[in-house]
């Protein structure tokens, strides 16, 4: 393996995952997704790398992942005990191409196609009235 390249599992919209070989540097991650990254930790030590904006940015759906759906291109890789993304196992490559390989039909109707804002207030007198 080439120096600063990781294999990941490529999803383009419309597409069969793909597994490929990516430069790990944000211009790279960044030209996966088209845009700003924006990362889901997944529970086997995976990441999926999506595009921050794909929501507001027209990007068409791609894939369920848990409640929500991913809009535009996206990738899956592993991550190091350090936070760092690394490249995908072969048991992490089977295990996502089975759960990615069919391609959904969406309506453009999905509630979760809405961009959402998740705003948390704080009580800065803390009690102290």
């Amino acid at each position: 393996m080439k120096e600063n390249m990781i294999t990941v599992l490529k999803i383009e919209v419309g597409e069969p995952p793909e597994i490929k070989e990516i430069p790990n540097e944000i211009s790279g991650l960044q030209h996966e997704v088209g845009g700003l990254i924006e990362c889901v930790y997944l529970d086997d030590g995976s990441i999926a790398v999506c595009n921050e904006e794909g929501k507001l940015n027209g990007m068409e759906p791609n894939r369920r992942l848990g409640a929500d759906i991913i809009c535009g291109p996206f990738f899956i890789c592993g991550d190091t005990l350090d936070g760092d993304f690394a490249s995908l196992s072969e048991e992490q490559i089977q295990k996502y191409s089975e759960k990615f390989g069919e391609i959904p039909a969406f309506t453009g109707e999905e509630p979760e196609l809405e961009p959402r804002i998740e705003v948390i207030g704080f009580d800065f007198m803390g009690g102290m009235h």
